[in-house]
């Protein structure tokens, strides 16, 4: 990916007067890097949301302070917890012939066919992927193709992920990546299962308690049995 270029200027405010800035439409910013000064900046939040909807965190921005370019990374956007608004960001410098670490998120594609027909349910255990490349080899996204998994267990882990090339994975390679699980777990399963069986041996005592009670009448249309006190006295 050609590297995006992105207007910054050295920012004096700090502290509560940053409030101030953003009212105006800039956003406060920092660069840092190896061999690069720690400066504090402030970039157009239009033209940064322009940048970063392309660049994500593993494009290059060429950012260009007065008269000076540096090729950099978007490190951290640091946003408000309540109304996402950006609060800070954060450039890391890098060198074109220096390898660096970077996050690279992954992209499930496809569809598994046990999700369609809803016996499954995908999980996504594993959002980034870390990897050493070049900052021009960076991918912008790992894709995943989980078409692949067809039976209830299956499995991706990172060692089964498409090769890169110029990108070392850093990564565990037994890190699972994606799963097709059940739609309904094994435990819920057995509790769905004991409650019927519960409910059907309530439902069957019910029913079994007024055929004892039948049992005792009398079958012949007669009278009922009558005490033993009762007996003597008609004896008499």
């Amino acid at each position: 990916m050609k590297a995006l270029p992105l207007e910054a200027k050295k920012r004096e405010v700090s502290g509560k007067k940053v409030k101030k800035l953003r009212n105006t439409g800039e956003i406060p910013a920092t660069v840092y890097g190896k061999d690069v000064k720690s400066q504090s900046l402030m970039v157009n939040l239009k033209d940064f949301f322009k940048v970063y909807a392309t660049a994500g965190e593993t494009g290059l921005v060429d950012l260009k302070i007065d008269k000076n370019s540096l090729p950099t990374l978007i490190a951290d956007v640091q946003l408000h917890p309540v109304s996402h608004q950006i609060l800070h960001v954060q450039f890391h410098a890098v060198k074109l012939t220096e390898k660096i670490k970077a996050h690279v998120p992954v992209e499930i594609v496809g569809d598994s066919p046990k999700v369609t027909s809803g016996e499954g349910l995908l999980l996504e255990t594993l959002q980034e992927i870390e990897v050493l490349a070049l900052p021009t080899d960076l991918p912008e996204k790992i894709s995943v193709d989980v078409s692949g998994l067809l039976e209830i267990g299956q499995q991706i882990t990172v060692g089964e992920l498409p090769k890169v090339s110029g990108v070392e994975v850093l990564t565990e390679a037994s890190e699972i990546v994606v799963k097709l699980d059940p739609a309904i777990s094994e435990a819920a399963k057995k509790e769905a299962e004991e409650a019927a069986a519960k409910a059907a041996a309530e439902q069957a005592a019910e029913g079994a308690a007024p055929t004892e009670a039948a049992a005792a009448e009398p079958t012949d249309g007669g009278e009922k049995p009558t005490s033993e006190s009762e007996q003597k006295g008609e004896a008499s």
